[in-house]
Formats: C-alpha cells, sequence, structure tokens
C-alpha cells in the first residue's frame, strides 16, 4: 500500500512537469563527439589512425540541463551565450528542434563558442571508448554589454516561471554576481532557485537548494568525506547553514544521493538501477533538470530528490550526453515500486 501511494504521488508530478515553466541561467556548452574506426598503427607516432566515421553536436554544460527539462514536457526559458561560430550556431538549430525558445540566448561576434570535444575509437561492432577530449573555450570574461543583456532577459523571464535553475560551469555567464543583480530589488517572485555550481557554490546568496556531487562538497569546505557518513553528515549541515538553503541533495555516484533539510534527518536515496554504469556525462545535469522541474510543480524537496535519482539512474546508461523523457521517468518509478 505504500509503495502504491508512493508510486501514485511520484506520477502525478511528472504528469505536471508539462505544466510549468522554468528559466535556466546557464552556461551553454556544445558537446561534440567525433567517432573514429580504428584503422591501425600510425608510422609518425605510436598511435591510433582512426578512420573517421560520425560526428554529433548536442547540447552540453548548461544547455544539457535546459534539454534535459524541455525532455521532460516543461517549459524552459534558456538564458545565456554562443558565440557567432558553427558550434553557437548547431546549439541554437538543437534547440530550436526541441521548441525550446532561444530569445534570451545572445549571440555574441567573435566569441567562441564554449566546446567540449570528445574523440571515441572503436571497431564496426564494437562499444566506442573515449580517447582523448578537446576543450575550446573563450578568452576572458564576458563583455559587461552581454551581461546586461542575460541579467534583462532573466528579470523578463522569471515573471513568467515557477522555478530558476542556475548552471554554473564557470564560464561567465551563470555567476554569483549575475545572479545579485538578477534579484536585486525584489526582481525574483517567490519562486523556487535551484543551483549547480561546479567551482564557486558557497558565494550563492538567496538559493533555495543546491545539487552538488561529493567532491565539489568536499573541494568548497576543504574536506574528505570518503566512505564516512558521519563526516557527509557533518558536510551537509554546513552546506546548508553556509548558504542558508532549504535543501541540499548531494549526489555520490554508485551510493545514490542524500537528500539534507533543516530541522530533518538526512534521507539516503539509493541509486536506482544498476551501479555498473556505462556514460556519467551530463548525469549532473540530468539531476538538476529533474530535481528543478519537480520543485517547480510545488513537490516536496524528498520527492523531487527521488525524481531526480530515477532520472539519473536511467540516463547513466546512456552513452553520451543524454536526456531523459517523462515517459522513461513514469516507467521507472511504476517498475521500481512494482
Amino acid at each position: 500500500m505504500k509503495h502504491s501511494k508512493e508510486t501514485e504521488k511520484l506520477s502525478k508530478i511528472v504528469e505536471q512537469f508539462r505544466r510549468v515553466t522554468v528559466t535556466v541561467l546557464a552556461d551553454l556548452v556544445a558537446d561534440e563527439f567525433v567517432f573514429g574506426e580504428i584503422s591501425r598503427v600510425s608510422r609518425e607516432a605510436p598511435v591510433l589512425i582512426l578512420k573517421h566515421r560520425e560526428r554529433s553536436v548536442v547540447p552540453g554544460g548548461g544547455g544539457n540541463a535546459v534539454y534535459n527539462l524541455a525532455e521532460l514536457g516543461v517549459e524552459v526559458l534558456p538564458v545565456g551565450i554562443v558565440g557567432d561560430d558553427e558550434p553557437g550556431k548547431l546549439l541554437l538549430q538543437r534547440f530550436r528542434e526541441k521548441k525550446i525558445s532561444t530569445s534570451g540566448i545572445v549571440k555574441a561576434r567573435g566569441l567562441a563558442t564554449t566546446t567540449k570535444t570528445r574523440i571515441l575509437a572503436g571497431m564496426t561492432h564494437s562499444s566506442r571508448q573515449q580517447v582523448v577530449r578537446v576543450d575550446r573555450e573563450p578568452n576572458g570574461e564576458p563583455e559587461l554589454s552581454l551581461l546586461r543583456q542575460l541579467v534583462t532577459a532573466a528579470r523578463q523571464f522569471v515573471r513568467a516561471s515557477d522555478a530558476l535553475l542556475i548552471s554554473d560551469y564557470g564560464y561567465g555567464a551563470a555567476t554569483p554576481e549575475l545572479w545579485e543583480s538578477i534579484r536585486a530589488g525584489n526582481r525574483v517572485k517567490d519562486i523556487p532557485v535551484a543551483l549547480d555550481s561546479r567551482y564557486r557554490m558557497l558565494e550563492y546568496r538567496g538559493i533555495t537548494a543546491a545539487t552538488p556531487n561529493e567532491p565539489e562538497v568536499e573541494e568548497a569546505l576543504g574536506v574528505k568525506i570518503g566512505t564516512d557518513n558521519d563526516r557527509l553528515n557533518a558536510a551537509g549541515k554546513a552546506v546548508l547553514e553556509k548558504m542558508k538553503l532549504d535543501a541540499l541533495v548531494i549526489t555520490r555516484g554508485r551510493d545514490g544521493m542524500v537528500e539534507f533539510e533543516r530541522r530533518k534527518k538526512p534521507v539516503v536515496i539509493p541509486i536506482h538501477g544498476t551501479d555498473q554504469v556505462a556514460d556519467v556525462t551530463g548525469a549532473g545535469d540530468t539531476v538538476i533538470a529533474t530535481f528543478t522541474a519537480a520543485l517547480a510543480t510545488g513537490a516536496d524537496f524528498e520527492s523531487a530528490a527521488r525524481l531526480a535519482n530515477y532520472a539519473g539512474g536511467i540516463v547513466v546508461m546512456k552513452r553520451g550526453t543524454a536526456t531523459v523523457s517523462a515517459k522513461e521517468l513514469l516507467a521507472a518509478i511504476n517498475s521500481d515500486h512494482a
């Protein structure tokens, strides 16, 4: 009976995704995958020669969180920067194909779109293995005029949104300073604000909830958690207090996640599915997207974390930068509780 009620509760949240709108302030990244079939060993150096077979470019970084929200059925309003280069144009094209608004995305002349190129090698019918990754990043921070455009767009969008997601990968389009400008003068109505910040989580104020992974928490606090549950609980409470959060979700890879709230005991959520993952690329984006979508519907923090855990368990079984659909999420909930 308990499982039946839990299944019904989580399923109803997922079914409400299509009725909510989420603004995403994000560092937009182009994830490029180049696959080559192993041909032979080069005579020039002890390296493999790959015959080029295919190439794909998909939204990565905060763009992957945007894509995941759209796949879940949420109306998503991204705010970010892309360059006027090919990766930037391909990102915008992918968004338009998904019917995602691009009016809040600033197209900057002469700016390089942050691009992560993964070279994959394999034989014709074998699995593909990543052999090297090449990152192309803009030189320096975005110009002040570009940042002002982001603030204007974000202020406009949040007025029509049920939640705000901040995806900060450290490239300058989602920063604590930008967030302060957006919320200055009570410009953000009373909606949940969820944060995923790679390097400066503790610098944010006025955030509702955050979803860091364990290494990010360790780096922020200067501690080592490992397998010590007491240290984990102490770290969670410390982040809650320092950031004055209502909730915190620490993801732990194959050990699932732990959800913290003020004046409540931590909730340990075991990983959904197998711990033999295929690819963790972008899993954190799927988690924050699902978590924020649930909060946008008015869901409680624990339910939002449980849904995010299901989504994370599904996406790590897919190759490359992947997404999870509402249909897949509902199937996982029902099969698990069955």
